[in-house]
């Protein structure tokens, strides 16, 4: 792993790099800017179906814990895919992602923020 990646580990939500990868940091006057999207990785309630990915969803901007003063803002890409059995866009059920996990209290916390900006499905 390079150092820079296990820098950003350290700061990002425990297992947030097993569902997304970091794209870009930035520093912005006094805030730091972390885009990160979401893998193209099925979700497992959908393992038997083919999907194929279609992009993502509106971006999300949720502001996490200061570092060094700083403001950090997540900008958040979920990805979303076509269910070509059922010709139907779905996403990542976060709520059964959390309820099927181990996740630590501030990566729950972390989705129930992000679900709080995207609600509904797309179809």
């Amino acid at each position: 792993m390079k150092t820079q990646e296990a820098l950003i580990k350290l700061l990002l939500p425990e297992g947030l790099l097993d569902y997304f990868e970091v794209t870009r940091v930035s520093e912005v006057n006094s805030e730091v800017w972390i885009y990160i999207e979401e893998r193209n990785v099925v979700p497992k309630e959908y393992e038997l179906d083919k999907l194929i990915s279609k992009g993502f969803l509106p971006e999300t901007c949720i502001q996490d814990f200061p570092l060094r003063g700083k403001k950090v803002f997540l900008y958040v890409k979920r990805r979303r895919w076509l269910n070509t059995r059922t010709n139907i866009v779905v996403t990542r059920d976060w709520k059964i992602a959390e309820q099927g996990t181990r996740l630590t209290p501030e990566f729950a916390f972390f989705f129930k923020e992000l679900l709080r900006y995207n609600t509904g499905k797309f179809k």
